[in-house]
């Protein structure tokens, strides 16, 4: 294994790492300054508002985005896998 083959996994690593995180990273985030907004004008400060809209975001996300997900994190995990025998020779 030469540095350009370490270098293109870890690139990819980072990718799939990025495609697999991100989605419910935004969705949390994205969930949190609107609660935190209207926390802000209500002058409802109760953490508990904040904690169930954000899981409810980050499950929904899950639920219609984890099948894609779940399919590249698995499809990379075959590959590497299936690359081992080449990488040790």
């Amino acid at each position: 294994m030469n540095a350009d083959q370490a270098l293109e996994l870890l690139t990819t690593l980072l990718e799939v790492t990025i495609f697999a995180a991100g989605p419910l990273l935004f969705a949390s985030l994205a969930a949190g300054v609107l609660v935190g907004i209207v926390q802000a004008a209500t002058q409802i400060n109760e953490a508990s508002v904040s904690f169930v809209v954000k899981a409810a975001v980050v499950l929904g996300v899950l639920v219609t985005l984890g099948p894609a997900l779940a399919s590249r994190v698995v499809e990379y995990a075959h590959g590497n896998l299936e690359s081992i025998a080449h990488i040790v020779r």
